[in-house]
């Protein structure tokens, strides 16, 4: 028995020896990149940069090895591991982005935030970016490898930083490309989001499924004293990344109380629901949408004067388009004129950070967008050049200050103000004979408000929310899936009011701000409303376009104290406004949803009135949406005339 087990031994070895990797390919490729890496670059890795407070933050240093000349830096600064090693895959990670940085004459640096991987300190949302951003810019270009400028980019969390340290006029801070960065943006104009946290008072819950990956205020670190050689040496074993189990956030995201979601899935304490002693006061969940404790940390708000040139990336299907848009716009009103004149505007027809994955058919969801390609690199490395090198690249006069592309025409076109000039507000009224609910229902958009009120009337239940489908979002795991998708499925519920108007005699291009008012009465002391824009093909299907939300607590704004309902007493809600560039073809129907909620893209109310993060039973609440010339019930589009 021993011979014949030593036998099958030797031989599963053998044939194991002779089976091709299936990751052989991808190593040799990394292998060939690292290879290539090391010929041309001056590689420092697991740099300790000190911050003003004695913290250290880690970073990689990659650079050309001709030390005759003095590079600009493009500068990245993540939450996410940016490990060299792939300690589960056994070779370098891909250093793509960091050889073409370095071929371009450029040293490429990329740092973790306090608080993750080997950066020391703990983690605050943002990472207190305002100091250690500053004193990154600050170290990085007083290197004497460095030529004094410094750029950054990055999407999502690698933008996200960028605008609240731009603010603070670091002379070194040269140009910045923020993508995706609208949890960076706390308030600007009618926008009370705070970094995403909230949409119209009601909870973005996309924040609790990233979060469960990113607070770990309790995590193991190497003593201060630990060499550099010593730090890559480790970092090839093990890279103090989280262990966290796999959650069904479909499932998880539903569990009551809200602010107990990230203990019942067992993650890690942190600044969701614990009160920790970190900068920005703690204990997210808790806050109101303008608690000082927002103002207090790295989110950019306005009031904060930003003077560095800008190329913004944003896109039609991400979480916060709206507030993005808005903060483009608030600093070409209040930099200085030349800088004014440096902001450039990207808005593709893309998920959150897809942009680069546009193909010659990109489809968001169910739609086809069409050709939605752009050559990002020249646009990037152009920017740069310009602004870090001081090329004369002609990037500024041939670039246009807004391209934006159009859905339904599935075209890029240009503008040199968004909303684009000539675009004029086309307002249409909610109308029915008071049975609205569902597709089959009677609810009409007409150019004028009803001249009676017949109020269409609808029970929302809190534990039966209607399911958020396709949508304008990022971030909640497997819990709603982003883009384009046909709605009838969900109209053919009965609290869901569905409002369309007759079919459009010719084109119609909506391109900037939707705004909503409706007039609502409730059975509740406090409850939601939801809306949804929506494009109506001929054949029926149905493609959202934007979507908001708005607490009735907070209809008459969020500096003033909350305002409960009073059975049957009629109150006009006002939307943040919605956005988007879409193309109502001729034949094609304009159709708004109205109902209360939208989950779990944003947490439920439960419409008692109460804190709603810490309770765990709701009411029913019976709605209604009244419309007449009284209660003119209406959405006010942005056409472009042309």
């Amino acid at each position: 028995m021993s011979r014949l087990l030593c036998l099958i031994l030797v031989v599963t070895a053998a044939l194991s020896a002779q089976a091709p990797n299936p990751n052989a390919q991808l190593i040799a490729q990394r292998n060939a990149l690292e290879a290539q890496l090391q010929e041309i670059a001056i590689v420092e890795r697991k740099v300790m940069v000190p911050m003003r407070d004695g913290k250290r933050m880690a970073a990689d240093i990659y650079r050309p090895k001709d030390t005759t000349k003095k590079y600009p830096v493009i500068f990245s600064r993540t939450p996410y591991n940016f490990n060299f090693w792939d300690v589960k895959l056994g070779a370098p990670a891909d250093m793509s982005t960091q050889l073409s940085a370095v071929k371009r004459g450029y040293a490429y640096v990329i740092m973790n935030e306090r608080g993750h991987f080997f950066s020391e300190g703990q983690y605050d949302i943002l990472g207190a970016p305002l100091t250690d951003g500053d004193d990154a810019i600050t170290w990085l270009t007083s290197q004497p490898w460095s030529n004094g400028k410094l750029g950054t980019i990055g999407c999502s969390s690698t933008a996200e930083w960028q605008m609240g340290v731009a603010a603070q006029n670091n002379p070194h801070f040269a140009a910045m490309i923020p993508q995706g960065f609208g949890a960076g943006v706390g308030k600007v104009g009618p926008y009370y989001e705070q970094g995403n946290w909230y949409r119209g008072g009601a909870v973005q819950m996309l924040f609790i499924a990233w979060i469960y990956g990113e607070q770990n205020q309790i995590r193991p670190m190497f003593p201060a004293n630990t060499s550099r050689e010593d730090l890559v040496r480790a970092s090839k074993s093990f890279d103090l990344a989280q262990q966290l189990p796999p959650v069904d956030w479909s499932k998880a995201l539903a569990h009551l109380p809200e602010q107990d979601i990230i203990k019942a899935v067992d993650g890690p304490h942190g600044i969701f629901a614990d009160r920790m002693e970190v900068s920005t006061g703690g204990a997210m969940i808790k806050r109101t949408p303008n608690d000082p404790a927002w103002y207090r940390g790295g989110l950019w708000h306005e009031g904060m004067k930003i003077n560095v040139p800008g190329l913004w990336f944003m896109s039609w299907y991400d979480v916060s388009v709206g507030p993005n848009l808005a903060a483009y716009n608030y600093v070409r009103k209040t930099s200085k004129p030349d800088i004014a004149n440096q902001q450039y505007a990207v808005i593709a027809p893309t998920l959150h950070c897809g942009y680069t994955r546009a193909t010659a058919d990109t489809v968001v969801g169910e739609r086809s967008m069409g050709d939605a390609r752009l050559d990002y690199d020249s646009l990037t490395y152009g920017w740069f050049d310009h602004f870090l090198k001081g090329e004369e690249n002609g990037i500024l006069e041939k670039t246009p200050r807004v391209r934006y592309y159009t859905m339904g025409l599935n075209k890029w076109q240009t503008a040199d103000t968004w909303p684009p000039k000539g675009a004029q507000p086309v307002t249409m009224y909610l109308g029915s004979g008071g049975q609205a609910n569902s597709l089959q229902g009677d609810g009409v958009l007409t150019t004028a408000a009803p001249a009676a009120d017949a109020p269409d009337r609808y029970a929302y239940d809190p534990m039966n929310p209607v399911p958020s489908y396709g949508g304008n979002v990022c971030c909640t795991g497997n819990a709603v899936q982003g883009g384009a998708f046909d709605q009838r499925k969900m109209e053919a519920r009965a609290d869901i009011l569905v409002y369309t108007s007759e079919a459009l005699k010719e084109d119609a291009e909506v391109s900037g701000s939707i705004d909503a008012t409706i007039y609502v009465s409730s059975d509740a002391k406090d409850t939601d409303f939801t809306i949804k824009l929506i494009d109506v093909y001929p054949d029926g299907r149905a493609y959202n376009l934007d979507e908001t939300i708005q607490r009735a607590r907070y209809r008459d704004g969020y500096e003033k104290p909350v305002a409960f309902m009073e059975k049957g007493k009629v109150y006009k809600i006002a939307f943040q406004p919605m956005t988007t560039s879409n193309l109502f073809a001729a034949g094609h129907k304009i159709r708004v949803e109205i109902s209360s909620s939208n989950f779990p893209r944003f947490d439920r109310n439960l419409n008692t009135g109460g804190n709603n993060y810490d309770e765990v039973t709701g009411v029913v609440a019976h709605n209604a949406i009244h419309h007449s010339k009284e209660y003119p019930s209406q959405i006010t589009l942005t056409v472009v005339k042309k």
